[in-house]
């Protein structure tokens, strides 16, 4: 467990949605100092890639009868006495605070964090994260919590579309094919195939902005997809995929299919 201790660490976690904690939940702490409200990255679910890095703002707002001096935080994934992932940087960060508009007692503390697939990560990290802070007030009050938020972070998913044959005289059949695949986190960038999950084939007429599903179908072997459509009008074919618990949603590029007349 972590010691508090002047300073403290801030382990990698984003909250899904902000949170109200009182002090009655505080892991550690003197005084009236409260932690009001947790928020990472804007209250979504964190989507991180095989390669490029992802920068988020945790934020945290606190309160003191005196005003709140510093505070520290760290976010991470597992268990607080041996956490097996973390996001930003493996030592102490403090946050910047900022009082409230219009509040002798409360600040809101920030931090921007970036979060390295290829330098922290393994894909055993995807699913619930945690945020441990610790923040002290102008008249020594502290809390420290091993757990003021939780969030949850993904593993980014792709998908790809390929419609043929085209073009097609109106009234063809036609197959549409594509592949889900999903981040390998510390893997130096790859992405892998994601089987058995549905995926949507979903159609836009040209000329119009929106997609209408047509059927759904299950991923295979290597996320491969597979299916056969009507072709009647120009348009554009694409799979869609709503996302899981632990990897993120996607869509494909749609590709455009040139129907003729009979």
């Amino acid at each position: 467990m972590f010691i508090r201790s002047g300073a403290a660490a801030l382990s990698g976690a984003l909250a899904l949605s902000a949170l109200a904690v009182t002090t009655a939940d505080a892991d550690d702490g003197s005084g009236n100092i409260q932690v009001t409200q947790v928020v990472v990255n804007d209250g979504k679910s964190v989507v991180v890639g095989a390669i490029t890095k992802k920068t988020i703002t945790l934020s945290i707002t606190v309160s003191d009868n005196s005003g709140i001096k510093d505070a520290y935080g760290w976010l991470y994934h597992g268990s607080i006495d041996n956490p097996d992932g973390f996001a930003g940087p493996g030592s102490e960060a403090p946050l910047t605070c900022t009082p409230v508009p219009g509040s002798v007692t409360a600040s809101t503390c920030t931090a921007s964090i970036t979060i390295d697939p290829n330098a922290a990560l393994i894909n055993a990290n995807a699913g619930t994260w945690h945020v441990w802070t610790s923040v002290d007030a102008n008249d020594f009050d502290f809390v420290q919590k091993d757990s003021a938020g939780t969030f949850v972070m993904k593993r980014a998913a792709k998908l790809t579309a390929d419609a043929s044959p085209e073009p097609v005289a109106a009234g063809t059949t036609i197959t549409i094919k594509g592949a889900l695949t999903r981040a390998n986190w510390g893997s130096g960038g790859t992405y892998g195939g994601y089987a058995g999950h549905s995926v949507k084939l979903q159609f836009r007429k040209a000329g119009t902005t929106a997609y209408t599903t047509v059927k759904t179908v299950t991923s295979g072997v290597g996320g491969a997809v597979n299916a056969t459509a009507t072709a009647s009008v120009d348009g554009y074919w694409r799979w869609s995929f709503a996302g899981t618990s632990t990897t993120g949603s996607a869509n494909a590029t749609g590709d455009y299919v040139d129907v003729t007349a009979k």
